[in-house]
């Protein structure tokens, strides 16, 4: 196999997000829903016979020297001893600093194409384990299901079988300006003492469960996030922020005027996903 062309690196979404604690060292404790979504990134994966890597952005844009999917690959030739190199091209359609994941995905991604590429044939538990090095959120990507995440977001239940999620329309809303995650999680405004919740209690409610404890503070933060909020609520729509924003999204329950929002915004209609589309390119086998 010389290449994979047209591979896919789907977003997420937080239904909920919950801070229960914070560590002695600094990190925090959460809990939350991770669900996937078909709105996503395009990766373009050619096998090359030296061991650099080196990619593209194929809208023309510039990328960071060192980004996640440079270093998802370095991280898999470091842990396989691989001496195989890739060239990888991106068409990045998912927005930047929005809570949706599209970094961690595009890693996630990564390590799933040059697996089967490279002929590396690790299981899923081993690309989380790499996964874990290069952020939270990436072993998510790589589990393939919707899932219950808590701890500081490595211990991860999927929602599968009787558990799955019904199939819902989203509308997903990103203002002009993003947010950086830190400013966040180091406001002395953040709640950090939900009382912890169950998989049983969640999926009793499911899209109407819980709040995003970052919200409040994202929302002092960035205010056009709450115009964004406003506006969804406006057609009676449950508006919550994903992740650490600035995305808000709602349950898509009735038609509404999009062209009423501001043209500044990123809008996307959207549904969730039952399964990673790369799911079944990797087998779950234990370490």
């Amino acid at each position: 196999m010389l290449s994979l062309y047209d591979v896919p690196a789907p977003a997420k979404l937080n239904l909920f997000l919950h801070i229960t604690g914070r560590r002695a060292d600094g990190y925090h404790l959460l809990e939350s829903v991770f669900m996937l979504i078909d709105w996503h990134d395009v990766l373009h994966f050619e096998r090359t016979a030296s061991h650099q890597i080196s990619r593209e952005d194929l809208s023309g844009m510039a990328l960071p020297e060192d980004d996640l999917i440079t270093r998802a690959a370095r991280a898999l030739q470091q842990a396989t001893g691989c001496t195989q190199g890739a060239h990888i091209g991106i068409h990045k359609n998912l927005p930047a600093q929005a809570g949706m994941g599209g970094g961690s995905s595009d890693a996630a991604t990564t390590l799933l194409a040059l697996n089967r590429l490279w002929g590396l044939g690790l299981s899923r538990q081993e690309l989380q384990k790499i996964g874990l090095t290069l952020g939270a959120d990436v072993p998510f990507f790589l589990c393939g299901h919707t899932a219950w995440v808590s701890g500081i977001g490595e211990i991860i239940t999927p929602l599968a079988g009787a558990q799955a999620l019904p199939e819902q329309q989203f509308i997903v809303v990103k203002p002009e300006q993003g947010l950086e995650t830190g400013k966040i999680f180091s406001s002395d405004l953040l709640k950090r003492d939900s009382k912890p919740a169950t998989i049983a209690v969640f999926a009793a409610r499911h899209f109407g469960f819980g709040r995003n404890d970052l919200q409040p503070v994202a929302e002092g933060l960035q205010p056009e996030m709450k115009k964004v909020r406003n506006w969804l609520e406006s057609f009676k729509l449950h508006a919550t922020m994903t992740g650490s924003g600035s995305a808000v999204f709602a349950p898509l329950t009735q038609a509404i005027d999009l062209n009423s929002a501001p043209s500044t915004w990123q809008i996307k209609v959207c549904k969730n996903l039952a399964i990673h589309p790369l799911h079944g390119w990797v087998s779950d086998k234990k370490l």
